[in-house]
C-alpha cells in the first residue's frame, strides 16, 4: 500500500506521515527529498531557462522570507508551489511503482502530492495500492499566531522572517493554496482535513481515514 498525504505547507504533513509511519511501522519520505534528488539529475541536462520554468519557486525565491515575500504576491508564491509540484509527478510515480512491485508498503508526503497526481497513479496501477489523505489550513491570524510558538528546529519560517508583515504573507499564501487543494481534492473524489482547529484530534482522524 502507498499512503499519499499531501497539501501547502505547515498543515501537518510531516507529523502526520511520522505518526503513521510509527503507527504501521514502514517507511516514509518527503516529497522534497525526491524533488533534489530529481532537480539534480536534471540540472545536468537541462538550461537555466528550462530549470526555472520546472522550479519556479526555488528560481524566484530569497535568501529570506522577508525577501521572497517582497518580490512576489502570496497568491504568485502558491501558484509557483502548484508549477513546481508537477517537476517531481515522475519521481512519485517511479517510487510508487517500485514499491508496489516490491510488495512494500511507503509512505510519501508533501506538496508536490496533488490529487491530480494521485488520480493518476490511481488510474495507472489501481485505486487498491492507495490510501489517498489532503490537509489544509485557511484561518490566516490562527496561523501566524502558532508561527510564532512554534518549537520546529530550525523552523524555516522563523528562521528566516525577521518582518512580522511577512508572517502574515506566508499565512496568506497557505491559505489560498489551501483553497486550491480543497477545489481539486473534491474534484477528483478525494478527502481533505482542515487542520486549522483541534490539531491532534484532527491527526487523529487522519490516521483513522488513512487507515481504514
Amino acid at each position: 500500500m502507498i499512503y499519499l498525504i499531501g497539501g501547502p505547507p505547515k498543515c501537518g504533513k510531516t507529523m502526520l506521515a511520522k505518526k503513521l509511519s510509527k503507527k504501521l511501522g514502514i517507511q516514509w519520505v518527503a516529497s522534497d527529498t525526491l524533488q533534489v534528488v530529481a532537480r539534480e539529475y536534471v540540472s545536468k541536462y537541462a538550461s537555466r531557462e528550462e530549470m526555472n520554468k520546472l522550479y519556479p519557486h526555488n528560481a524566484q525565491k530569497g535568501k529570506t522570507n522577508d525577501e521572497t515575500y517582497s518580490l512576489n504576491t502570496p497568491k504568485q508564491i502558491a501558484n509557483n508551489y502548484i508549477k513546481q509540484a508537477k517537476s517531481s509527478y515522475n519521481a512519485i510515480d517511479m517510487l510508487s511503482i517500485c514499491e508496489i512491485t516490491d510488495g512494500n508498503d511507503y509512505i510519501v508526503e508533501g506538496y508536490h502530492v496533488t490529487p491530480q497526481l494521485a488520480a493518476r497513479l490511481i488510474k495507472k496501477y489501481g485505486r487498491k495500492h492507495f490510501h489517498v489523505l489532503f490537509l489544509s489550513k485557511t484561518d490566516i491570524e490562527k496561523m501566524v499566531r502558532d508561527f510564532e510558538k512554534s518549537s520546529t528546529p530550525n523552523d524555516w519560517i522563523l528562521c528566516k522572517t525577521k518582518e512580522k508583515g511577512t508572517l502574515y504573507k506566508i499565512a496568506e499564501m497557505i491559505s489560498y493554496y489551501g483553497q486550491f487543494f480543497d477545489k481539486e481534492a473534491k474534484k477528483y473524489g478525494f478527502k481533505i482535513l482542515n487542520m486549522d482547529n483541534d490539531f491532534g484530534g484532527q491527526l487523529k482522524k487522519a490516521i483513522e481515514l488513512l487507515t481504514k
